[in-house]
């Protein structure tokens, strides 16, 4: 008997061939997910998925599924590279670095970032929209060198405009300007908004995560963070974005409520590398920026955590853990979206059964209808171990921000669930100052006055229609 001699049947038509192809190809990247996944579950729930339903998986695993960002790395350290040469004569800003031991168990963080806290700045929080874009117009409207922003969302509306308005007018002062948008985030940006900011001779790109013909359907590895740096001397960062709704001006989520920070001092020089590492990855090349800086009398310790999927480690996701499992007396926490991993929620529970107030803010009203049904799948558990959640009712509640034991405050971009933990660039700013925890604090409260203690559900009282909403919509959790 000949094993080889293979005769292909007469029945073996057109779609059988196609069949056969796409089943190869599923196979190829099943293995690949097996290879590249970064848990056992994803990869198995990918590969039998992938092998079993390949017309439905093979899109979404095209979507989603990518792991590893091999060129963005490349360029990235490239791109460090440049920026390293760009900053290695600053042994100056030593001067700045904290020294003192009251940053305690806080120095971790330093090993996550691969940057420094620094002393010596001035940090002011900026409630909701108005307060954000006024101050962040202010200071555009003054620069006198460059300017870098970068928001995940721009919107071609009144604020949009605005910010429009204030760019072109800067231009016209000569000063640089360096403008980032991600492609996914701003996909609905008029092309005539970009060219218009480009016909003035300001330099503008989005942000995409590669080239292939794949990539533009990659939704994954999105850049979330928003960051405003004028001339060295001042940045922003924070929750809002650049559309209509951010200053509450959408009905169905009006009042808007977020949060921003306006940092003085050499804080604002780490907050420039993470926007010149995301401008190299767009354009190879880097921005000429200003590397002095002076302190300030407030001397609030900032430390600026820059976070993504191209990181070593997990920072995002390690940097609430150790946050979460280092609370003695209190832990608030405020995010739109609560879709923790099994390491968060082991942490959340510890820190209450030790005693810690841990209160997690959340808004009421969904903007995202699959995040707002999976998040009750973990509420309850954390409910039994002793964690209070607050419902914002008095509109939608979209701020990023942490206190601890009322000596440490952090406000940033990352959000407690999985896209922010290991899908999406991020940056945070870690601030251990106690009179400016207590202004965080006191945030808080006038927040929790606006919201409501939810009750504990036992999930056997939801409808089956509940269930099957929670259960099918956590099924999605780790790309939510």
């Amino acid at each position: 008997m000949n094993l080889f001699n293979f005769t292909v049947p007469s029945d073996f038509n057109f779609w059988g061939s196609v069949y056969f192809l796409v089943e190869l190809l599923a196979i190829a990247f099943a293995i690949r997910a097996i290879l590249m996944a970064r848990t056992s579950q994803g990869a198995i729930a990918w590969a039998i998925s992938l092998i079993l339903l390949p017309w439905v998986s093979i899109p979404l695993y095209v979507v989603f599924g990518t792991h590893r960002l091999q060129t963005h790395l490349m360029r990235r350290r490239k791109g460090e590279e440049y920026i390293g040469k760009d900053t290695a004569q600053l042994d100056w800003l030593k001067d700045f670095e904290c020294v003192d031991d009251d940053l305690k168990f806080y120095r971790v963080l330093e090993k996550l970032s691969l940057l420094p806290f620094f002393r010596g700045n001035k940090v002011k929080l900026l409630i909701n929209g108005q307060d954000t874009f006024n101050a962040i117009f202010s200071a555009i409207d003054s620069a006198k060198d460059y300017i870098l922003i970068l928001f995940f969302i721009v919107d071609d509306d009144g604020l949009g405009n605005q910010l429009k308005s204030h760019l072109i007018q800067a231009r016209k002062r000569g000063v640089r300007i360096y403008f980032l948008y991600d492609a996914i985030g701003s996909r609905e940006l008029d092309q005539a908004y970009v060219d218009e900011l480009a016909s003035h001779g300001i330099e503008i790109d989005s942000f995409k995560i590669g080239k292939g013909p794949a990539y533009p359907w990659q939704i994954n590895f999105r850049n979330h963070r928003k960051i405003v740096v004028v001339d060295g001397e001042v940045g922003y960062l924070g929750g809002h974005n650049v559309g209509d709704e951010y200053l509450g001006l959408d009905p169905a989520l009006t009042p808007w409520r977020d949060t921003h920070l306006e940092i003085y001092g050499p804080a604002v020089l780490a907050l420039q590398i993470p926007f010149l590492e995301d401008w190299y990855w767009s354009t190879e090349k880097i921005p000429e920026v200003s590397w002095k800086s002076h302190s300030f009398q407030e001397n609030k310790k900032v430390l600026i955590l820059p976070s993504g999927p191209a990181d070593s480690m997990e920072s995002c996701g390690l940097f609430f853990t150790h946050i979460i499992n280092q609370a003695q007396t209190e832990l608030w926490i405020a995010s739109p979206y609560f879709v923790p991993d099994g390491k968060i929620q082991s942490a959340l529970k510890l820190a209450a059964l030790k005693g810690v107030d841990v209160r997690i803010l959340i808004p009421e009203r969904p903007d995202h209808v699959m995040v707002y049904w999976a998040r009750y799948d973990y509420i309850y558990p954390l409910q039994l171990a002793g964690v209070k959640f607050y419902m914002y009712t008095n509109g939608f509640l979209h701020q990023k921000a942490l206190q601890v034991d009322g000596e440490m405050a952090a406000v940033g971009t990352a959000n407690l669930d999985n896209r922010s933990f290991r899908l999406n660039f991020e940056a945070t700013a870690v601030i251990v100052d106690d009179e400016f925890a207590q202004k965080v604090r006191e945030m808080f409260i006038n927040d929790f006055d606006s919201a409501q203690v939810y009750p504990i559900i036992d999930p056997d009282q939801w409808t089956t229609w509940e269930k099957i909403l929670i259960k099918s919509s956590r099924l999605f959790s780790p790309i939510l």
